[in-house]
């Protein structure tokens, strides 16, 4: 497929993709955590004031902003916002994204070629593929990720916008518009003041394979354990010497084994070490946590505890800490009263000739965040696969259809809701 002729959702994704804004666990404090997220920011306020939309803001912590008035008739209804993260993942290499199309015709779906081998896909890792015979997708040259979470969702929010800039005609209340950085580190939109966004309800774009419709998440924490030892000269141990390293490796060994990602599926919550570093006097070890439930979700958060206690009390009061951070909760705990959210949603899927599939997500979106702030937010599917991966991939009808699906669901808004 020729450049010249991407459809207009592609041809921005692409462009967008090139632009570095891998976000920084190592400097969450800071917000954003990467520099680069600024110029990804700007950009994208330039986007939005070409696309005709009115008070873009890019502000100091890379958010960007803007409304889209609403269409004739419209004007008095209350505004729904539409959202998507601007950061992607520190799971793989995401600088310097060269994206490519590659017209699919079956087997693997490959990338590209790195250090001489193969970057690919198979039907057995992905069975959707079959589904994709004969269509274009959108790779990375397999050496970093493609950056389709998110900014395909970005790219189909633009695209929308810039259909509703070409045909006023097109029905839609007022729209409120958000980017926003850090959301693969967990801040998303915590500085988003909503009073001021405006929105009564708001769908993120952040989703993947196309049909997929989320309004229920993971609750989430992460723990940090810290482990103190007690060294000595290896010469005069016995009996003295508590080595963190090894008190580190029981802590985890105490961790249920078949309750981890890899062996878990569906609405199966799991404990999962994400990182591990230090020396034989002190280690300090790092899990996120993740339940649909919130009565089991409380017990994982328990169980750490109660490793930690079990320890302390073989090697010593305040060997082991376990300090706990919440990170997100369950939105459809906050959904009650608001099935027209959801029906909206569905209703779009099918006019657009998508069956909808409503699917519990295992992770989260800036939706749930902004659920429990009191703004109801379920989410979108981009069309992407293989997210936080140099596998990652986006089909380009699958694109084109979910600007579609935004089409008819903002149209769902210009009328009362009951």
């Amino acid at each position: 497929m020729a450049q010249e002729q991407l459809p207009d959702v592609v041809e921005r994704f692409m462009r967008f993709v090139q632009i570095d804004s891998q976000s920084d666990p190592e400097n969450e404090a800071q917000t954003p955590s990467t520099p680069s997220q600024h110029k990804m920011a700007a950009y994208l306020g330039d986007e939005l004031r070409s696309l005709g939309v009115r008070d873009v803001w890019v502000t100091e912590h890379a958010y960007v902003l803007g409304t889209v008035p609403a269409s004739a008739g419209a004007e008095g209804l209350p505004a729904l916002g539409l959202c998507s993260h601007i950061d992607t993942s520190f799971d793989a290499p995401a600088s310097g994204v060269r994206p490519h199309v590659v017209h699919y015709e079956g087997g693997n779906l490959v990338a590209g070629v790195v250090d001489g081998r193969e970057v690919s896909t198979s039907p057995e890792q992905v069975p959707d593929l079959d589904q994709f015979v004969g269509q274009d997708i959108v790779c990375s040259d397999g050496s970093t990720l493609l950056s389709a979470d998110d900014k395909a969702g970005v790219a189909e929010i633009c695209s929308l916008l810039a259909r509703l800039q070409d045909d006023p005609t097109l029905p839609h209340p007022t729209l409120k518009i958000a980017f926003v950085p850090d959301e693969e580190i967990g801040h998303g939109a915590s500085l988003l003041d909503l009073d001021e966004f405006g929105a009564a309800w708001c769908y993120t774009v952040d989703g993947e394979a196309l049909g997929e419709f989320n309004y229920e998440t993971f609750t989430a924490s992460e723990a940090t354990v810290t482990i103190k030892g007690v060294m000595v000269h290896p010469g005069s141990a016995k009996d003295v010497m508590v080595n963190a390293i090894t008190v580190a490796s029981e802590f985890e060994q105490m961790v249920p084994a078949a309750e981890r990602p890899e062996h878990t599926e569906g609405r199966e919550g799991f404990y999962h070490p994400i990182d591990i570093r230090g020396t034989a006097g002190s280690v300090r070890l790092t899990y996120i946590v993740r339940d649909f439930d919130s009565r089991l979700f409380a017990a994982r958060e328990e169980t750490l505890r109660k490793i930690a206690a079990f320890l302390n009390d073989r090697y010593g009061e305040g060997t082991v800490q376990v300090s706990i951070r919440e990170e997100y909760r369950n939105m459809a705990e906050r959904f009650q009263g608001l099935d027209f959210l959801v029906d909206n949603a569905l209703e779009a899927h099918r006019e657009v000739g998508i069956e909808p599939k409503v699917v519990a997500v295992r992770g989260g979106t800036d939706g749930s965040q902004l659920t429990f702030r009191g703004l109801p937010c379920p989410n979108i599917a981009t069309g992407g696969y293989n997210a936080h991966s140099v596998r990652e991939f986006v089909p380009v009808p699958s694109m084109e259809k979910t600007v579609d699906l935004l089409q008819h669901l903002v149209a769902k808004f210009a009328r009362p809701q009951e």
